[in-house]
Formats: C-alpha cells, structure tokens, sequence
C-alpha cells in the first residue's frame, strides 16, 4: 500500500459497477447501473459491422464526427464551433471529462462540483491534484440557491462542473439557474466542464440547454459528451470534448497521450450514428418518459417519497419514507435478498454531510419494458395489504442519526 499514490489509496471499487457484478452473480434484475439492456440502433450496427469487415483496425480520427458534433451544436443551441480546431474525439465522455480537467487544473486549484453528483468527477479532480468543493442542491426539486453558489468561490477557484440532465436526480437546470452560474463563472473568471450526455433526454417538453450557449460562456466552456446514452452503446466508448481553441488543443494532446484513439471501426459507425432523422429522438424522448412514467408510478404505489418526477436523464432517485428505518444501503441489501432486485444507495454520490445523504435510492429505467415489468412484478410481491413496501415497516436497524 506505502507505494500506491494518495489518491489510489483513498479510492474504493465502485459501489454501481459492485451492484452490478452482484446482479450477475445472483441473476438479479439490474436497476443499478445506467446502460441499457435492450437492442442498439439496427443502422448503427450494421455501420459497426461494415466498418469491422472493411478493417478499419487500426488508430484513427475520423473527422466526419467532428463536423456532425458542430453542426448539432449549431442546431440545437445556435453556437458557431470549428470542428477543426475546437472538437476533440475521446473514448467516451468519461475520458472527455478526465482529459478536460488535467488540461485546466494544477495542484491546489479548487474546483466547484454540485451535490449530489456522479462519481466520476470528483476522482479526476483529485487525480490532477485539484482539490472538489461542494454546493449542495436543496431536496426535494434539487434547486440551486445561487447565494450558496457564490459563497464556494474564492481566489482559489478554478472551475466548475455541471450536469444537466443531471445524475443521480434527473433535474434540469432552469434558465434562471444556469444564468446564475454563468454570472458567478463571468465574476470569478472561472470556466465550465459541462457533461452533456443525457442531452437528448428530457421529458415534458423540456428542452436541453448548454451553458456554453449563454452569453460569453462559450470562451470559457468545456462541453463533454458521447453516444453512450443517446444510441445505447455505452460500451463503444466514443465520445467528444468541445472547447475553445487553446484549450481543446490540450485536451487532445493529454487524449493522445492516454488512450491515443477512441476504437476505430465505432468511430466510422458514429457517422452512422450522428447523421439520425429528427424522428430518432422524438422516439427516444417518448419511449424513455413512458419509461419513467411506469417506474414512478410504481415507486410512489409502493410508498417511497416521490415528490420530484425527473425532467431528464434515466434515473429515478426515489426518497425513502418516514416510516423506513434502515439506510439507503440497508434497503438495497433488502431488496436484493427479497425481491432479487438491485439498486443503487445514494450516499455515493453525496459527498457532504447531511441527514438525506442515507435516504436516496437511484433506480435506472433505461430497460426494456420485459425488464421493468419484471422488476414491477417482484417489488410487487413485497408489498403489504395496502400496496406498501413490508420492509418500509419492518426494518431491523435504524437510520444513525
């Protein structure tokens, strides 16, 4: 262990990618982590599979993604992007994200991150020697109170991270929020990584808007995204930074230094993937809020907290009840003994102290309709007389208070 780094040491197995393994090892229905279980795209794979037989093998950029990725950015938020100079292809926006951070940040710089938040960004911001401040978001709509906000900003202050559609919650940010930051950002002439993925997913009308596309904030914006979620190949591993000039020129040379090249034959498949009619994500947004329609509604029968419905994203993070005395991870460890279920604790992705940190349970619905009416069935078959959870009333433990 003496020769391991610092932050290596203070690194645990990730709790989503453990939940899933053990919904393997245990034939459990995996509600936890956010890839889907159905079909990708027909079109998309058939790209894949022309590109494999064609021996696209070897490292490669494919630039056609870069003028789509601009081109998208012109229709959706009416912004100018130079897919020569300010598009960087990554593997996935995972690396996007990491690349971006250890291009910006130097060792002490402190970087604002909202909670809760997924727990990719605080293990990059402490790999490049930055040092996560949080601003909690207010339960139950997840609100950003903007005096909170400006209050994390001091003179060590080099950036700030955003996620909208966010995960774990769902929450988009409003106009007024994201005007806020960009106001604070502008102040403390800090910039922005955004991470974007769920872009193409939200629900009521709502549409996504990127922080970049704010008055001055695209000269100090990072934009990471992919194709992950919107084509359901989380496993390809393509995906974008978007960034000023300068900046995206690191981004791509630390990209290089890493990985080199996102794999080739689904770079080819992205064009595929990226030229998609407007009706693909017309389907997409309506197949998905279906989706989360069915999981509330079954999340509010059986009794949990549901007073926030998700505007984006395909998760569910669902409050435990009054009445519930285990924790967050008590309850997944139940529900996976009684209904072969699994979910995801939410005190994972809060990284402050506070009593609601122990009472979230992210549930994924990106799943076939098959998976979710399983999952339906056997959380079902727990519920009481009264349609209500037993294991709500009949916990062993308390919450430590």
């Amino acid at each position: 262990m003496e020769k391991l780094s610092s932050v290596a040491k203070a690194l645990e197995p990730s709790p989503i990618q453990q939940l899933s393994f053990l919904a393997q090892q245990c034939n459990a229905i995996n509600l936890a982590e956010g890839f889907p279980d159905f079909v990708a795209p027909a079109h998309i794979k058939n790209a894949a599979v022309l590109a494999i037989n064609s021996d696209f093998n070897q490292y490669r950029h494919v630039q056609g993604i870069c003028d789509y990725v601009a081109q998208k950015m012109k229709e959706m938020h009416d912004m100018s992007i130079d897919p020569l100079t300010d598009i960087v292809i990554c593997c996935g926006q995972s690396e996007a994200f990491a690349a971006a951070i250890f291009a910006i940040i130097d060792h002490g710089d402190e970087v604002i991150v909202f909670d809760p938040s997924y727990e990719t960004y605080d293990t990059c911001i402490r790999l490049a020697g930055g040092v996560p401040v949080y601003v909690g978001l207010d339960p139950p709509y997840w609100t950003l109170d903007p005096y909170k906000l400006e209050k994390a900003f001091t003179d060590k202050t080099k950036a700030m991270v955003l996620n909208s559609p966010h995960n774990p919650t769902g929450k988009v940010f409003t106009k007024d929020e994201l005007e806020a930051i960009s106001v604070v950002c502008t102040r403390w002439d800090v910039l922005a990584v955004t991470d974007e993925v769920y872009e193409h997913i939200t629900y009521d009308s709502r549409s996504h808007v990127s922080l970049a596309s704010l008055p001055g904030m695209q000269s100090r914006t990072v934009i990471t995204s992919s194709l992950s979620k919107t084509y359901s190949v989380t496993g390809w591993r393509v995906g974008w930074a978007i960034a000023p000039p300068r900046i995206a020129s690191a981004i791509r040379n630390i990209h290089i230094r890493l990985t080199d090249s996102a794999p080739a034959p689904f770079q080819e498949a992205a064009l595929a993937a990226l030229r998609s009619p407007p009706s693909y994500f017309k389907t997409l947004r309506s197949d998905y809020e279906s989706k989360r329609d069915c999981i509330f509604e079954l999340l509010v029968k059986v009794g949990f907290k549901m007073v926030f419905k998700p505007q984006g994203s395909f998760f569910v993070f669902a409050e435990l009840p009054e009445t519930c005395y285990l924790s967050d991870i008590e309850f997944v460890e139940e529900l996976i003994k009684q209904a072969g279920v699994v979910a995801v604790p939410g005190a994972g992705f809060f990284h402050g102290d506070g009593c609601c940190s122990r009472r979230y349970i992210r549930f994924a619905f990106c799943k076939s309709n098959e998976t979710l009416t399983a999952a339906a069935a056997k959380i079902n078959e727990l519920a009481e007389g009264d349609g209500r959870l037993k294991i709500f009333e009949h916990g062993k433990l308390r919450v430590p208070t």
